[in-house]
């Protein structure tokens, strides 16, 4: 088990969004900030920081928040985006609000577009997404797609190729595996992340997504359980699941 780290209190619980360094102290000096059972008095004193803190503090009667490094998988809904900029419901509006003042800040890893819903990640390691996202990882990811028309049969071989060109590039797609669900769903797995890939392929042999969820990143998939909106926090061992074979 690697040592933990140590932080003073009072930055450590504002970088987790509990409020300013003052409102941190206020908490502390009135009791609210327990750990091991004892009430903390000192918003300067310097404490262990990993994983087990939740279990050992809680903050007004509560669990305290994870500290960084966090990986949560969410079941992204229809209707919201990932993007911090784009207008509209944000998939971090789902969050507890003190999520947004977290330093270092959540963000997803990859994006899926407004009307695609299923298995998002979002941490606060930068390490960890951009281990996720290089295109030199080619991490797969498995798309069920509903089609307007039924399929006409040779896509699995179009797609399997890694000859098919999309439109404005000049770059063949990497071979891709298809499924075929029924005569108008299918299930894609792909491992690049070109914008809007998915819709794009098939919109090159002649049909039009009408629904699209993402069931897995590598080897984490989306479980039954988790209802569109809900997310869960992902331990670091299980995180790293997302490079395995599946």
């Amino acid at each position: 088990m690697s040592k933990a780290l140590m932080a003073r209190l009072d930055r450590l619980l504002a970088n987790l969004g509990y409020g300013s360094r003052k409102e941190v102290q206020a908490l502390v000096t009135s009791g609210k900030v327990i750990i091991d059972g004892k009430p903390l008095k000192d918003a300067g004193v310097r404490i262990a920081v990993d994983a087990t803190l939740p279990e050992r503090m809680t903050i007004r009667g509560a669990p305290v928040d994870p500290p960084a490094p966090l990986v949560l998988m969410m079941h992204k809904p229809l209707g919201v985006v990932c993007s911090h900029k784009e207008d509209g419901e944000k998939i971090y509006d789902l969050l507890p609000r003190r999520w947004r003042l977290r330093d270092p800040a959540l963000s997803t890893v990859g994006r899926l577009d407004k009307e695609t819903s299923g298995l998002i990640l979002i941490t606060d390691d930068g390490d960890f997404l951009h281990r996720v996202i290089s295109p030199k990882r080619h991490v797969p990811k498995t798309y069920l797609a509903k089609l307007d028309r039924p399929l006409a049969g040779a896509e699995r071989d179009i797609f399997a190729a890694g000859t098919m060109m999309l439109d404005g590039e000049d770059k063949p797609l990497l071979p891709a595996r298809l499924e075929v669900v029924d005569e108008r769903t299918a299930r894609l797995t792909i491992t690049e992340g070109r914008y809007h890939q998915v819709r794009r392929m098939f919109a090159a042999v002649g049909n039009h997504v009408i629904d699209l969820h993402r069931e897995r990143i590598g080897g984490l998939f989306l479980p039954n359980n988790l209802e569109p909106g809900q997310y869960r926090i992902l331990p670091a061992a299980e995180a790293e699941e997302v490079f395995g074979d599946a």
